[in-house]
């Protein structure tokens, strides 16, 4: 049987950055998923915050021009425009940018399993073995520790007996390209335009994440109060027209995916495993923002295994503890329940109107730029990640 130190399930951000980060250690790690190519049912739009852009290293070629405003529109069809003197949004180009991490972490000595779907998890002495299936053979793996980065409905939970997403919101987005859409404006200024509309997006909102090269445009919210598709194709051909009408185009992409909304889980570690990204709930339970706090915790947990494999000492996974994560969510988790709560687009014309209010524009202003979100700092990271780019380069050369 194949032995490996770590067994990583699922090849999104946060597996392939856990991947990458504790090959740079040395340690042996096996990444499986059941996509065949990185490039599938990529479930992100894929928006990069400041603070991220700031803390982490991500090239400049899979990265979209800067996004310096935020458009919000009511139901009916009212503005506000909220403007920053800094870049805070980029999308990144999540596909080219998945196969550069693979092809890095291979690099360090990762070894990668694609077409390979989690069979289970069985404990042994000394850890657990690691079952799967590739082109229907059953394989089995010898693992000191596994992580599970497999997404909002995380097999690897359930089998490690960790918490598992109950709350969560489904989205749907179709992407565009300005060069094969007719009519689009070369001088667009990037934008990230937020629809607010309980009856197409109840408990969440529409978008339009236009960086002038490619248009996201999307819904989301509680599968039990809409048809995410169809409320797709009424968003595009009505309320998205009033920012660009793309109803004669084709997408060249389309994306969806369950969005946790609870906030990180309870239990998210064990001397067995542990979970990141969307298996942790590490998304914010307010804006369905997860990939700041998925690249943190992902790193967090590179740094935390590492120094466990090496000792054996349980208290080296300690700061991974969900407390002090949960704590910093209680606020947006409460915002959560009353965005969830309003149903008719009255009401949430009403709330938008509040924005005329000097306050309650500058509440909004520091909500959508806000320098801060999940609570890991880069001086917590810096061992960890100063190592994989020490290994990087090496590797280069």
């Amino acid at each position: 049987m194949e032995s490996y130190d770590v067994v990583i399930v699922g090849a999104g951000l946060a597996g392939l950055q856990c991947t990458e980060l504790l090959s740079a250690q040395g340690v042996s790690v096996l990444l499986i998923d059941r996509k065949a190519e990185l490039s599938e049912s990529v479930h992100t739009t894929g928006i990069f915050v400041r603070r991220t852009l700031d803390d982490f290293e991500i090239p400049e070629q899979f990265l979209g021009p800067s996004v310096r405003q935020v458009n919000l529109v009511s139901p009916a069809g009212r503005e506000w425009l909220f403007q920053s003197p800094y870049s805070e949004f980029r999308v990144g180009r999540m596909a080219t940018l998945y196969q550069f991490w693979l092809n890095r972490s291979i690099e360090q000595g990762a070894s990668w399993r694609p077409s390979s779907s989690l069979i289970g998890i069985s404990r042994t002495s000394d850890g657990s073995v690691v079952a799967y299936e590739t082109d229907g053979q059953r394989r089995e793996v010898a693992a000191k520790f596994v992580i599970g980065a497999d997404g909002a409905m995380s097999r690897t939970a359930a089998e490690l007996g960790l918490s598992e997403n109950r709350d969560w919101i489904v989205g749907v987005e179709s992407i565009y390209s300005s060069a094969t859409c007719d009519g689009l404006s070369a001088a667009r200024t990037p934008t990230l335009h937020c629809f607010v509309d309980p009856k197409l997006a109840p408990g969440y909102l529409g978008w339009i994440a236009d960086d002038g090269e490619d248009l996201h445009i999307g819904v989301g919210g509680y599968t039990n109060r809409f048809q995410p598709k169809e409320a797709l194709a009424e968003f595009i051909a009505t309320s998205a027209k009033q920012v660009v009408d793309v109803t004669e185009a084709a997408p060249i992409e389309q994306r969806s995916g369950r969005i946790p909304v609870g906030g990180v889980l309870k239990r998210i570690v064990s001397p067995r495993g542990l979970l990141v990204g969307d298996a942790a709930g590490a998304v914010s339970p307010l804006t369905a923002g997860g990939l700041d706090p998925c690249m943190r915790l992902s790193a967090l947990a590179a740094k935390v295994v590492g120094g466990y494999l090496q000792s054996g000492d349980e208290g080296e996974l300690r700061p991974y503890y969900a407390n002090r994560f949960r704590r910093r969510f209680r606020k947006r988790r409460f915002l959560r329940n009353v965005i969830a709560s309003i149903r008719g687009r009255w009401l949430a014309e009403t709330a938008c109107s509040t924005l005329n209010f000097a306050p309650i524009h500058r509440f909004a202003s520091r909500l959508f730029f806000a320098p801060r979100s999940f609570p890991i700092d880069r001086s917590e990271l810096d061992p960890v990640i100063k190592s994989a780019t020490q290994r990087a380069a090496q590797t280069v050369r």
